[in-house]
């Protein structure tokens, strides 16, 4: 039987957040029904945030509402405060996902607090979350680096990530936000988050600004890694991180499994046809390499 890894799809969130123009409910849900077409069994399908901040995700309660309901498919949502819980509950939710930053700049600029007291104010959120039966998932943002202060030392990463793991969260995703990681930067930090945690709670969520987040992949694994973020087409990017693109497209990271011989469970053409309906209804190509040469195969 062959090892298996865990595919975390956050393409209709966080892939979709920094879109400029206007996405309906209706193409959020056709790219959540066509992922779960190709077997993806965990998508992060909503963000309970303000529609005033981060208008794409506006419509997050029908698209809950509205995703095929299939046994073995876990939905989740990313929550700000307990005003966004409570509507995750109310939309039938049976995960949440909190979020901090490793770098002090970056969680002033993105949620204008201090590190020590964003962990502070998701403490309640947590709380109620597991309270009500929930599973709570921690993301770390800025770990390979940060766009106003450069390097995070991998000690920091670390201490922000226990610190959600001691509030409740069963996962902690860990975030190259700005791309620039490297496989040698890669197994630093989580050397020192994993020396804490232990490797088995500890997820990857990397972007390829730099062009390495393939690789950073494959690093993780060697590490003992079993959990990836990714994005269907390379969507994404973060609104509060300059020069951001997108999360590690999902069909190369399936691609690379596939090849070191690990089992997600993920139809790598049906995964490919979610990207290019994805692409057609924002108006341009995957960013995904393995969907173009696909695509070029079957030309």
């Amino acid at each position: 039987m062959k090892p298996s890894v865990r595919i975390v799809e956050v393409g209709p969130r966080d892939g979709l957040q920094n879109e400029k123009q206007p996405i309906s409910v209706d193409t959020k849900v056709g790219l959540v029904e066509r992922l779960v077409a190709a077997g993806v069994t965990h998508i992060e399908a909503a963000s309970f945030v303000s529609p005033k901040w981060v208008p794409q995700m506006a419509g997050s309660a029908e698209v809950m509402a509205r995703v095929p309901k299939v046994a073995g498919v876990h939905y989740s949502a990313l929550v700000p405060n307990l005003q966004g819980l409570e509507s995750a509950l109310a939309a039938g939710c049976e995960e949440v996902a909190v979020f901090a930053a490793a770098s002090e700049t970056f969680s002033q600029r993105n949620i204008n607090c201090s590190i020590r007291e964003s962990l502070e104010r998701f403490r309640s959120v947590v709380d109620l979350a597991l309270a009500k039966g929930l599973r709570v998932r921690g993301y770390v943002s800025c770990v390979l680096g940060c766009p106003f202060e450069g390097a995070i030392d991998p000690e920091q990463v670390a201490g922000v990530a226990v610190a959600l793991a001691e509030m409740g969260c069963g996962e902690i995703s860990l975030g190259d936000t700005i791309g620039r990681g490297t496989p040698d930067g890669i197994r630093r930090m989580l050397e020192a988050t994993a020396r804490r945690l232990g490797i088995e709670r500890l997820a990857g969520h990397y972007h390829d600004t730099w062009g390495m987040a393939v690789a950073n992949v494959a690093a993780s694994l060697e590490m003992g890694v079993r959990t990836f973020d990714s994005s269907v087409s390379g969507l994404g990017g973060c609104p509060y991180a300059p020069g951001a693109t997108g999360n590690v497209a999902t069909e190369d990271v399936v691609y690379l499994l596939n090849g070191m011989g690990f089992d997600t469970g993920i139809d790598l053409p049906k995964l490919a046809e979610a990207g290019r309906y994805i692409g057609e209804a924002l108006g341009r190509p995957t960013s995904s390499r393995v969907a173009r040469a696909l695509a070029a195969s079957c030309a």
